[in-house]
């Protein structure tokens, strides 16, 4: 099950909630209890590009290991 990331607007407070995806939109009380919260980007696994190729051969200013 997904974690969203959320900030409590009155205390500051951030905090984690586990739900499901269909109901990622939906609002979160934070754990003291205030309403005025909103859901935080989360940047995991959001870099580079899917399938894109891993460089071999060792290293290197090149990638290909030909350098000292």
């Amino acid at each position: 099950m997904p974690t969203y990331e959320f900030r409590c607007r009155s205390c500051g407070d951030t905090f984690e909630v586990q739900r499901t995806m269909a109901a990622s939109a939906d609002p979160a009380l934070c754990p003291i209890g205030h309403e005025d919260t909103v859901k935080l980007l989360n940047t995991v696994g959001m870099t580079g590009r899917a399938g894109a190729p891993t460089p071999s051969g060792g290293g290197g200013c090149c990638g290909g290991g030909c350098c000292g």
